[in-house]
């Protein structure tokens, strides 16, 4: 069983989240049930949740988008039915009509993509789809949320019988408003409307002549509003009907109020249904806005919240165009308690909220911002002591106050216990506090709970290097401008920075050393050695990320290297060939030159042909041997080279022929007689001659600065002669 007090859901400002996320909603009920949303009362309802939740956010970015839930709450309405004898109006059944089909409609999509939605098709599969409630209403009423004239035989009787009386009235009226403008007893308006009646505008002197009903009249008194006598009778009989139609229309919305009345629960279990969507759908839109996901949830014992963010300052920052930092957290049972020190304005409180709100917002079916390999599990209770706790109306102080937070602690604490406390063991005498702190830090650490704390105490710091499961931790600095980086550095206690951050805002070096000489030398000494041990792991960092920028460039470098080597054997390759190939030449050269010389020494052919022949013979068995090494490669070469060509030429072929068969396909069009001085050109060609002279199927072209003779074939018409 889950429980979570109220004073940790305000220590890590889970209100704000919620009041975030109802902005979101498209209902005032869906608003109002965000606001009441707290952490699961058991594991098996807050895995639910988170899956539900998961399941809309996919619906936002894929194509199968989950239907709009929008509707006008009913709570009136399902009021009113539970009352015997009461009735609904139109507008109250069109708003069943619409919340039915809205329903009706997301249920039967899940169950159409019961794959994708499945633990929303469940949630909703036990929800009955009707359609009864819908036609009924609608042979009731019409689009406008009127009454039809059909929905009963008596109702259509009595709205004819009021048409043709409305008729009548109006041609009575007529009647009057002619023969008295013709007396000229009315006004230049002639007509006015009074109790959304038809009235003569008469003029004050004429009232007595014009018989009806006095109405009214105008505020100067110049005219008397008067309904003519001849509508009197047909007024009083509409008024009748009218009066029947209504009880009609109330005996027929009462009939129909009946038939729903079984309805109700199905109602009720709509409009909760889309209530709990609206829900679901604001917690996905929050998730989006954060880039929340739903991590691995383990039963190891495991919390690893990797790259977290809290998401209050995430969207703060997000509107302010700043950087948020994230941190990445990490509890198992062989380390269960993370103490965080260094020095204030570093981070600690926030890494600490984020941790907390981000674990009850999981509980409570939120999706969180973490990396995706982050792994959680659920707490049973989750305990903090965040921020100043001094209590006026109670008359405690905050120090009386966290002693009492502490008992509670005490009570509470076991193996599935979070609890998050920020300065630990503050608010009376340094040693005493911590003495006791310490003491409370032994009692939650062999309860086995898990946690972490924030403090600036040495012993403390000192009791989580010396206990196996507990683990120190510092908000990292710049060692030179003592500016915090916001990260976390796991393994080592951080220094408070006091006398250097003193000396930084100015403090004189002088009473810097008159306090350093108040103090222990032995605190100090430890204290200098936690900062130059932060500094030395803050320069080891820098030169880590160094050498990796180096080890990228270096990288690079290799791989350029590496390919202008290969270059360069290639090159080398074909030198080598090239040298080959003319050393051969060289040395082919020399023996025919020698040939030459002995030739020209003895002339004796026979020894020349011979001394040739073996030559040729030795050069030849040279061949023979790469040849037969390399004939098969070659052969196989040749076929495939051969296969490729004889595909590329079927393909051209092929396209030759059409080629034809489209050009024979063409209407020929007639060729123009060229006549002596026709501006012409060669087809394709540019360049524009005039004719001089034709013979026999030739033409001589003259093109200012020469002239040629070409066939008349080979010409095309660009400006026919002027006669």
């Amino acid at each position: 069983m889950i429980h979570i007090q109220e004073k940790t859901l305000q220590d890590l400002e889970f209100s704000t989240v919620l009041q975030q996320v109802s902005n979101l909603c498209v209902t005032g009920l869906g608003h109002e049930a965000v606001l009441q949303v707290s952490p699961l009362k058991n594991k098996e309802s807050a895995l639910k949740a988170l899956a539900l939740t998961n399941e809309y956010v996919a619906s936002l970015i894929n194509d199968n988008r989950i239907p709009n839930h929008g509707f006008e709450t009913i709570a009136k309405e399902l009021k009113l039915l539970k009352i015997e004898n009461t009735y609904l109006e139109a507008p109250s059944l069109k708003k069943i009509v619409s919340i039915s089909i809205t329903a009706n409609e997301i249920i039967l999509f899940l169950k159409k993509f019961q794959e994708y939605y499945s633990n929303l098709y469940e949630f909703a599969s036990e929800i009955e789809i009707t359609k009864k409630l819908i036609e009924e209403i609608d042979i009731v009423i019409d689009r406008f949320g009127d009454v039809k004239d059909n929905a009963s035989p008596a109702l259509k009787g009595i709205r004819l019988e009021i048409n043709n009386l409305k008729g009548k009235i109006n041609q009575s009226f007529a009647s009057a408003l002619n023969s008295y403008h013709q007396l000229e007893y009315l006004d230049d308006i002639r007509e006015s409307v009074v109790d959304n009646k038809r009235v003569l505008a008469v003029k004050a002197m004429y009232r007595r002549k014009v018989k009806g009903s006095i109405m009214g009249g105008s505020k100067t008194g110049s005219i008397v509003y008067i309904e003519p006598e001849t509508t009197l009778r047909y007024t009083r009989e509409l008024n009748n009907l009218e009066y029947e139609e209504n009880e009609e229309v109330v005996r027929i919305l009462k009939s129909l109020t009946d038939f729903i009345r079984p309805f109700l629960p199905l109602l009720k279990e709509y409009q909760d249904f889309l209530t709990e969507i609206d829900v679901i759908s604001a917690k996905a839109k929050y998730a989006q806005s954060i880039d929340a996901i739903l991590p691995r949830v383990n039963e190891d014992r495991e919390l690893y919240l990797r790259d977290a963010y809290h998401p209050l300052l995430y969207l703060s920052n997000k509107k302010k165009e700043q950087k948020t930092y994230p941190q990445s957290i990490h509890l198992t049972e062989e380390n269960r308690i993370i103490v965080i020190s260094g020095p204030n304005a570093g981070g600690k409180s926030i890494t600490l909220k984020t941790v907390g709100l981000l674990q009850i917002m999981l509980q409570s079916g939120f999706l969180i911002p973490v990396h995706e390999r982050s792994t959680v599990f659920l707490f049973d209770r989750i305990i903090t002591d965040i921020g100043d706790n001094q209590s006026i109306e109670n008359h405690l102080s905050t120090y009386s106050y966290r002693l009492k937070q502490m008992n509670y602690f005490l009570k509470k604490c076991n193996k599935n216990t979070l609890f998050l406390i920020d300065e630990f063991g503050t608010g009376s005498d340094p040693e005493l506090g911590g003495a006791l702190a310490e003491t409370f830090l032994e009692e939650f650490y062999h309860r086995e709970a898990y946690g972490i704390i924030t403090t600036h105490y040495s012993n403390l710091k000192i009791l989580a290097n010396e206990l196996p499961h507990m683990q120190n931790a510092n908000m990292m600095f710049d060692e030179k401008t003592l500016e915090p980086i916001y990260k976390l550095a796991l393994g080592q206690a951080g220094s408070s920075f006091t006398f250097e951050v003193a000396q930084k805002n100015g403090i004189p070096y002088g009473l810097i050393n008159r306090a350093k000489k108040k103090i222990e030398k032995g605190k100090i000494r430890f204290d200098r050695t936690i900062a130059k041990l932060q500094k030395e792991r803050s320069k080891l960092e820098k030169t880590e990320q160094s050498l990796k920028v180096n080890e990228r460039k270096t990288e690079a470098e290799a791989g350029k290297l590496e390919e202008t080597n290969s270059k360069i054997q290639k090159k080398l390759e074909s030198y080598q060939e090239l040298y080959d190939s003319n050393q051969r030449l060289i040395y082919l050269g020399q023996k025919i030159d020698d040939l030459s010389e002995k030739f020209f020494n003895n002339k004796q052919k026979g020894v020349l042909m011979d001394e040739l022949f073996k030559l040729v013979q030795i050069e030849n068995s040279k061949r023979k041997k790469i040849s037969a090494k390399t004939q098969k490669v070659e052969k196989t070469k040749i076929q495939k080279v051969k296969q490729e060509v004889e595909k590329e030429v079927v393909v051209i072929r092929e396209k030759k022929k059409e080629a034809k068969q489209k050009e024979k396909d063409k209407p020929k069009v007639p060729r123009p007689t060229l006549k002596v001085g026709d501006r012409v050109r060669l087809q394709d060609g540019r360049a524009v001659g005039s004719i001089d002279t034709i013979e026999k199927n030739k033409a001589f072209v003259n093109y200012g600065m020469f002239t040629t003779n070409v066939s008349l074939d080979q010409l095309e018409l660009v400006e026919s002669v002027k006669k």
